[in-house]
């Protein structure tokens, strides 16, 4: 059972936060009346129709397909990922999570421990360098004014040969590394070698960077006093962290695996976490402030690591739940409730997507190393299928099987299904396991995490059904873990509301602490279908 390290309520039923362009977009035209979900005897929860799991990386190109609410009738609810039960006796109430997106709040807590804020979009001055020095005379001399005029074209990749040679006239060893040195210090990022033609000896010069630096020239010049990684914090609005880092990677024209991050936040969420980025300046990086919706990039520092998946030691949640149907002392009860038995950890439902595909089956192909149902499982037609353009590519897929064709009917190639297709396009269908290697390496363990994640939540199930909450013989136990209690809120106003702000470790899905409040299924199928009988 999971319990949260730090909790403080009060009520706020404040407006949202956003850009200037989006004021307004965010509320319903109509407010939802709320009814209990008889089924379960439980209250249901109001979501947003735009959740989109990990299999919809899309940004761009969006349009109308089917309804949000009849994509989701084929979604998964907590019974199919094994979510089953809970710890306390309380009764639920019902209340509205999530009506806005700046309902949910996260803050990553870094490797340090500290909360993560994006409060700085300065751009850091650089440290200076040390100075090159000065050529001597006799140093500039040893090349023509033909010579430095070829060796400046390739340094500016205005030469289209790969390489200069010159030739040593006098063939000494003093020669040739004056040659090499009044080279390398007249024309930084071009390196030389000698080489030996007809008898004759030459000093080649070409670019450091190679030949690929004729496509990105300016990220090859990196002064050595600084980190090789620019690491920044991200504040994003209603977009989940693989949608940001796709955006982020078109704009600056990189690959995806370029970025780095200690964990993957909410879509349906205000949330500030930290990104790495390699050889990319911030001064770039904070240029695409202008030109950004629900992204800002600031914060930003040099180091020479990457970051890693789970480095960081958890999240800070800020969450209000509207329209609160229980009484205080229904409240009270389950925040005491909350308090002594805290809650399960199943990993919540947006572990597993929200498409008629889950990511877990795809996981489970993997293990069984059976690769032709990873790509159908992918890329075949699907019920409710998100976008119309991703329902036009699956269904060129199933007709002609032609990855090339497929691609063409995707106006974003940088979603899972166009770098599958370009990496079948590439390699073939006969070596589908590196095709599959074109998605960015956190995309592939999404899938295997997913499988992995129903099994845990099966097994604790089954756990909490054979032992209740006792501690048995072989069970692990954390001792002198810290309860803090959630408190009681003082509820004013025409709608009561409830605000919980509370800090959980790495890996606990603070949907699951709201469930174990509530007594609600928190999958989406069940939410959008109550949704609809709200409004009708």
């Amino acid at each position: 059972m999971a319990e949260p390290e730090h909790v403080s309520v009060t009520v706020q039923v404040g407006e949202k936060r956003g850009c200037p362009e989006e004021e307004g977009k965010d509320t319903p035209s109509k407010k939802p009346k709320v009814e209990k979900d008889h089924k379960n005897g439980d209250p249901p929860v109001k979501v947003d129709e735009e959740e989109e799991g990990p299999d919809g990386e899309a940004v761009d190109g969006e349009e109308e397909g089917e309804t949000f609410a009849d994509m989701m009738k084929h979604g998964l609810t907590e019974l199919d990922v094994g979510i089953l039960r809970y710890v306390s006796d309380h009764e639920g109430f019902s209340g509205i999570l999530k009506e806005r997106y700046s309902d949910f709040v996260v803050h990553e807590i870094n490797r340090q421990g500290k909360i993560v804020h994006l409060d700085d979009l300065s751009v850091p001055a650089e440290a200076e360098e040390a100075p090159e020095p000065e050529p001597k005379p006799e140093d500039c001399d040893v090349l023509t004014e033909e010579q430095k005029k070829k060796l400046g074209e390739l340094q500016l990749f205005k030469n289209k040969e790969d390489e200069v040679p010159i030739e040593v006239m006098e063939d000494t060893k003093e020669k040739r590394t004056l040659l090499h040195k009044a080279i390398k210090t007249q024309f930084p990022g071009i390196e030389t070698k000698t080489e030996e033609k007809e008898g004759r000896k030459f000093i080649v010069a070409y670019h450091a960077a190679g030949k690929k630096a004729l496509a990105a020239p300016r990220k090859h010049f990196w002064p050595k006093n600084r980190g090789s990684f620019c690491h920044f914090v991200l504040y994003k609005e209603n977009k989940d962290t693989m949608d940001a880092i796709n955006v982020l990677s078109k704009f600056l024209r990189l690959r995806p695996n370029m970025f780095s991050y200690m964990g993957t936040k909410d879509k349906r969420a205000v949330t500030v976490q930290e990104i790495a980025v390699l050889k990319i300046t911030a001064e770039r990086l904070s240029h695409l402030n202008k030109c950004l919706m629900n992204l800002k990039l600031g914060n930003f520092c040099y180091k020479n690591h990457p970051l890693k998946l789970g480095e960081l030691q958890g999240n800070h949640f800020t969450i209000v739940i509207r329209n609160i149907s229980g009484t205080d002392e229904q409240v009270e009860q389950a925040m005491t409730s909350i308090k002594a038995t805290g809650f399960i950890n199943y990993y919540g439902m947006q572990r597993f997507g929200t498409t008629a595909v889950p990511t877990q089956q795809v996981g489970k192909a993997i293990l069984r190393n059976d690769w032709n149902e990873v790509v159908d499982l992918i890329l075949k037609p699907r019920p409710g299928a998100e976008k119309e353009f991703l329902v036009r590519c699956r269904e060129e897929w199933a007709k002609s099987q032609d990855p090339e064709a497929a691609l063409k009917k995707l106006p974003n190639k940088r979603c899972v299904e166009g770098q599958l297709l370009r990496g079948l396009s590439m390699y073939g269908k006969k070596n589908i396991v590196t095709a599959f290697g074109m998605l960015p390496r956190n995309n592939r363990l999404m899938y295997v995490h997913s499988y992995q994640s129903v099994v845990w939540n099966t097994m604790v199930s089954r756990r909490i059904d054979a032992f209740g909450l006792k501690a048995v013989e072989g069970d692990l136990v954390l001792k002198g873990s810290k309860k803090t209690p959630f408190l009681l809120p003082v509820c004013k106003g025409k709608h009561r509301a409830l605000r919980m702000e509370f800090s959980l470790p790495p890996s606990t899905y603070a949907t699951m602490a709201i469930r174990e409040v509530l007594k609600v299924d928190t999958s989406i199928k069940k939410q959008t279908q109550l949704n609809t009988t709200w409004f009708n």
